[in-house]
């Protein structure tokens, strides 16, 4: 029996740009996970999450001609993602209802006490996420969630790696003032 070991991001890249579609689809299996839940944190509502998704990955797929370095194929998904739904929030109308149905719940296993005290503890979150501005919530979300470095949040957003700074230090102290009553 033979184990073949996945290509990596830069070989696939690489393929897909040559019009391999089967490249193209394992990347999209390999990235649409971390893309949706960036989409569903930022705009707080599944489907409007779903639709960024599907738009960055066709969007992807006919521009992957114009992507100069096969190894920046990640940090273009983050940038194009980001700057999709950065547009998508601009464009809304104020919302009093938010849809914060996400792919998987951690409170399965929990005891239901416990449960329903963590369940508060992320819609108190949610609701925070929601009042900062959307450029604090994507630096932030690239930093906290997704592990994105300064200097990679930058690259995404557009700006340098001191207003990134700057961005997720106002967004941390807002969202501790709001949580301070769940410490």
């Amino acid at each position: 029996m033979t184990t073949t070991t996945p290509l990596d991001d830069v070989t696939l890249v690489s393929r897909a740009r040559d019009g391999d579609v089967r490249a193209y689809e394992q990347l999209v299996l390999r990235y649409q996970g971390p893309m949706f839940r960036l989409a569903v944190k930022m705009l707080a509502h599944r489907g409007d999450a779903e639709d960024v998704v599907q738009e960055v990955f066709l969007n992807a797929w006919r521009k992957l001609g114009q992507l100069s370095e096969d190894a920046a194929f990640v940090g273009w998904l983050y940038r194009a993602t980001t700057n999709r739904c950065l547009n998508t929030i601009r464009a809304r109308k104020p919302q009093a209802d938010v849809d914060l149905d996400t792919a998987e719940s951690p409170l399965a296993d929990l005891q239901p006490e416990r449960a329903a005290q963590v369940s508060g503890q992320l819609a108190a979150l949610n609701a925070a996420l929601e009042q900062l501005t959307p450029e604090q919530k994507a630096c932030w979300l690239l930093r906290e969630v997704h592990g994105r470095s300064y200097d990679e949040i930058g690259a995404i957003v557009g700006v340098n790696a001191t207003a990134v700074r700057g961005r997720i230090a106002r967004a941390r102290a807002q969202l501790a003032e709001v949580m301070k009553p769940w410490r």
